[in-house]
């Protein structure tokens, strides 16, 4: 429910990183629940022969948890889930296939010829280069986007905007794109041009750079782009969230929510951004279609991750991440630019019209990691969601956002399949440790 390090912030984060590697992430929903404030519905405790209150059973209240789910929406929830490895493999081949059409045919190379004849200017013409770089991969990618983010979105109900709004939306990112990219890679090949040893380490320390950046503004300039962000006006919400940020040690005398539902009818929510720039936010499919407890237990959550510094925590991942992925970088360019530099009218690292090998290289690095790097969040959001609990002490209605989580997210997978696939942990895994944590605290 961390919405990528918080929704856009993770995505846009790491823009200069998933942009280039071209191969290339709201929480869920479920039809259950009613107004903020409503209790949610309470699992069946089952009476001992006496007549007694038999011990309560963590193990079977999670099977009757998942059980209110119908053997169709399981089928209809793990497929959409298990669609998204294909599409994950597909991403990674049209990526592949992008950066091989402009290399092969050289349209890459002529791109930077076109640049610099436009201007003797390195920096200007990197610039320009990336310009045209990201409308082409914007063009030869959009077929898969369209059938991603629009047509398989509608198929499962995900979906609520009519195509000329999501076309909008999606005009919006790449207007987004074409700020943030060339700026990032005027940066980055005036490091490669004048660091010719040490490039890698610098290119590292750029990326990781630009990570930050774009965490400090895109809660403030971007993400008001595509939603609008207003104060939370419902008192009986906004206070205990209040309450929980506060004696949580975060210093905000608000809480904002955005209209999500123009887009989507996922429920989410996010404790974004960092130092100044650090909002508490919940979209409306969050207020209308969950109870307070619910509600409470997702923003507790949500909370988690900026008490225990996982944004921070992250930046230090992500940059030890981006070292290794530009020291690969290093050893596979070198190799490749030497057996068919020459044919795809390519130079050295400091040539940008090697950016598509770049964008490959870092692909098949990432596509690599993939195991390692949604272990690394998915850990992060096991330990959100023990805060969340101990925070707001909501086990029933946690529980009921797992199942709500359920609608787009496979609730009981394999272990192998989890440790792979999987950036949250399962469903299942949630409710049991909710229930573990209701059992150790019923009377308490």
């Amino acid at each position: 429910m961390m919405r990528r390090v918080s929704g856009l912030g993770r995505r846009v984060a790491l823009a200069g990183v998933v942009v280039l590697a071209a191969a290339g992430g709201p929480a869920a929903a479920q039809e259950t629940a009613g107004a903020a404030g409503e209790e949610p519905p309470p699992v069946a405790e089952v009476a001992a022969p006496t007549g007694e209150r038999a011990p309560f059973d963590p193990e079977a209240a999670t099977r009757a948890y998942l059980a209110r789910l119908s053997p169709e929406e399981r089928a209809r929830s793990d497929a959409y889930f298990e669609g998204g490895y294909w599409i994950q493999l597909w991403g990674f081949l049209l990526g592949l296939g992008i950066a091989w059409l402009l290399l092969g045919t050289r349209l890459s190379a002529r791109m930077r010829d076109l640049a610099a004849r436009l201007t003797r200017r390195r920096p200007l013409q990197t610039w320009l280069y990336a310009v045209q770089y990201v409308v082409v991969t914007a063009v030869l990618g959009f077929p898969l986007a369209v059938y991603t983010g629009f047509v398989r979105e509608h198929r499962y109900g995900l979906a609520t905007q009519e195509l000329g709004a999501w076309l909008g939306d999606q005009a919006k990112g790449l207007a987004v794109s074409l700020v943030l990219f060339p700026l990032f890679l005027v940066a980055l090949y005036g490091v490669f041009r004048r660091a010719p040893l040490t490039w890698w380490l610098w290119g590292a320390g750029v990326a990781l750079l630009f990570l930050v950046v774009v965490l400090l503004v895109a809660p403030v300039y971007i993400d008001p782009l595509f939603n609008t962000y207003e104060p939370l006006a419902d008192e009986r919400v906004r206070e205990p969230i209040l309450s929980m940020a506060r004696s949580s040690g975060i210093d905000v005398d608000d809480v904002y929510e955005f209209d999500a539902s123009r887009q989507t009818t996922r429920i989410s929510a996010n404790v974004s951004g960092f130092l100044g720039t650090m909002r508490i936010r919940l979209n409306d499919n969050l207020l209308n279609r969950t109870s307070l407890p619910e509600i409470e237990a997702v923003m507790g959550h949500e909370i988690g991750h900026y008490v225990l510094n996982h944004v921070y925590e992250s930046i230090v991942f992500f940059g030890v991440v981006l070292v290794g992925g530009f020291g690969f970088l290093r050893w596979a360019f070198d190799r490749v630019v030497r057996a068919r530099g020459s044919r795809w009218g390519m130079a050295g690292i400091g040539d940008p019209a090697g950016l598509p090998l770049l964008a490959a290289v870092f692909s098949v690095y990432f596509f690599a990691l993939t195991p390692v790097l949604n272990t690394y969040i998915r850990v992060n959001e096991a330990e959100a969601d023990i805060y969340g609990l101990q925070t707001a002490r909501a086990p029933d209605g946690f529980a009921e956002v797992a199942l709500k989580l359920g609608e787009y997210r496979k609730l009981d997978p394999g272990p192998v399949e989890e440790w792979i696939f999987f950036d949250h942990p399962s469903g299942r895994a949630r409710i049991r440790m909710a229930m573990d944590w209701k059992a150790e605290n019923l009377d308490r």
